[in-house]
């Protein structure tokens, strides 16, 4: 099963996405998780992909979606991952969509994690004081939501209209929002079955 897991930056997609790929017995795949690696490694595209997150943007589509078609282009993506943090504009979506097409492949489904901007902002800055992650102060953070909600979210409605969207609370415990998660998911599947 080949999963998006999509919500504004703090809403859990990377805690959830990693057991929603047990679940589908694929990799996780993080564009988070990409672009650090690349960041940290100092390759090419690593180096123009920080300017850019240091700042709060997104980063290109070009820098992006070259990560991204490499890494699922490896053998253990090839029948099924959660692909976390792509696609964020109506480019990426086209991109992804002719890729898997290419592949004879397409998205089974798109999670959606849905949680109030006051709490993701408190989930945020709460993670950035344990991590030390620079990329997350209040400033970048407030307006990293406002990028997600002007770019973004309309992705959340195409999708939608494709009948692909499973929305879910993500408000709660972990394992409540995991346990919503999972029961959304094999509800897809098994009507896909």
């Amino acid at each position: 099963m080949r999963l998006l897991i999509m919500g504004p930056p703090g809403a859990g997609k990377g805690t959830h996405a990693g057991a929603l790929a047990a679940l589908v017995d694929g990799p996780h795949i993080s564009t988070g998780d990409l672009f650090r690696d690349h960041v940290g490694r100092r390759t090419e595209l690593g180096r123009l992909a920080e300017k850019y997150i240091s700042a709060g943007e997104y980063v290109p589509d070009a820098v992006t979606d070259d990560m991204v078609r490499d890494r699922l282009g490896r053998p253990d993506a090839a029948r099924a991952f959660v692909l976390d943090g792509y696609p964020r504009t109506g480019t990426q979506v086209a991109t992804l969509d002719a890729l898997l097409d290419a592949r004879g492949a397409a998205v089974d489904a798109v999670v959606e994690l849905t949680v109030p901007d006051d709490e993701l902002v408190a989930r945020i800055l709460r993670r950035s004081a344990v991590s030390g992650r620079s990329d997350d102060t209040e400033d970048v953070v407030r307006h990293r939501l406002a990028v997600y909600a002007d770019q973004t979210a309309p992705l959340v409605r195409a999708y939608g209209e494709r009948g692909l969207l499973l929305r879910v609370d993500g408000t709660g415990t972990m394992d409540d929002v995991r346990r919503r998660v999972e029961g959304a998911v094999a509800a897809i599947a098994g009507a896909t079955a």
